[in-house]
């Protein structure tokens, strides 16, 4: 199907936003920029709810924000116009945004398909757009973007439960393939089962790894075993089952983004092991230098991948069948989906049915 082409025009957009520091959430009408002929214009059909928009939202990490704050950079949706350039996609298509919207094209990260690490990555929202305009995020009718930074949405996904994929997803996906724990036979660990943990875990179990749940909560063990597939959990304020499994771990993805100490983790290692910290925290790493030293550790820290390997992702997804668990919810919900999500009430990830329930004022 043909898509319209237009590209001289401001695009009108409604969207809910926060105003300041409290984080509340509220209608908001605002304009993304023209659509130009390498951008595609995007019907938001659902959102993912991130712990980085309840940070954000918020202003509580030491990252400078600037209201009126759209958030969201898990989305998906259709669609329904193209630049005169646009050659991947066409109206009507399934397609997604993730954590960044424009990279310098340029750089050597760039070059190698790691925009993700470009430093003049433009973030989804609260960002600054190659014309000068504030990027807004998902939690908004329509998005306009250059199509090297929007996904195919294979059929086989269903959308609600792939938008998450965009950023929790990539997230733990990009480190896996990174520090080799993609391989059959060895043994991954996956510290904290929330929005980016359980996902992990599908991950690890189609790759043909061995997975260990690491939590603080002994009520999440029968789900992780028997909806995720986890081979082993872990109560991390056990000290005799930790001590049990010392040294059983090929690598470690650590998704909990509130400080906790990850010495006992660098016990679960081999020799050789990797320690790989997702979770974005005000509280500096406190790392133990002896364990480094002794088992030739690695602890290190990923973002999201870049365009190429998250398009990879969402295929290697939807050939294994592999989507979040989530609680769609409508926009008016959303400031009561932030108080749960605060206290780590959710299963395991919120996702916005924008298309049904975002109503312009």
């Amino acid at each position: 199907m043909a898509a319209e082409k237009k590209t001289r025009h401001q695009n009108k957009a409604f969207g809910w936003a926060a105003r300041d520091t409290s984080g509340i959430l509220s209608p908001f009408n605002f304009t993304r920029r023209a659509t130009e002929e390498s951008d595609v214009r995007i019907k938001i059909l659902y959102c993912g709810i991130c712990h980085t928009d309840l940070h954000m939202s918020k202003s509580v990490i030491d990252f400078p924000i600037t209201y009126p704050l759209v958030p969201g950079h898990e989305i998906v949706g259709e669609v329904i116009e193209t630049g005169a350039n646009v050659k991947k996609f066409n109206a009507g298509d399934r397609a997604g945004v993730g954590c960044f919207v424009r990279s310098c094209g340029d750089c050597d990260q760039c070059n190698e398909s790691l925009e993700s690490y470009c430093n003049r990555a433009v973030m989804t929202y609260n960002g600054t757009d190659h014309d000068g305009s504030p990027t807004y995020g998902g939690y908004s009718d329509t998005i306009v973007v250059h199509e090297r930074y929007v996904f195919l949405i294979p059929d086989r996904l269903p959308l609600h439960s792939a938008a998450p994929l965009l950023c929790a997803g990539i997230t733990v996906y990009s480190p896996m393939r990174y520090f080799g724990l993609d391989r059959p036979g060895l043994h991954v660990g996956v510290v904290g089962l929330g929005g980016l943990g359980h996902v992990a875990v599908k991950f690890a179990k189609a790759m043909g790894m061995s997975a260990t749940v690491i939590s603080t909560s002994p009520h999440k063990q029968k789900e992780a075993i028997e909806l995720l597939g986890a081979d082993r959990f872990l109560v991390s304020s056990f000290s005799l089952a930790l001590q049990e499994a010392i040294g059983s771990l090929d690598g470690i993805i650590d998704t909990v983004s509130a400080y906790h100490p990850i010495a006992p983790s660098l016990g679960l290692l081999k020799a050789h092991g990797k320690l790989v910290v997702l979770g974005a925290s005000k509280e500096p790493l406190q790392v133990p230098s002896i364990p480094l030293l002794l088992g030739r550790k690695i602890v290190s820290g990923s973002a999201a991948g870049g365009m190429k390997e998250t398009q990879e992702m969402i295929n290697f997804a939807a050939e294994h069948n592999i989507s979040a668990e989530v609680e769609v919810i409508p926009m008016s919900y959303v400031n009561t989906a932030m108080e749960r999500l605060a206290k780590g009430d959710v299963k395991y990830r919120f996702v916005i049915d924008v298309g049904s329930s975002l109503k312009a004022d």
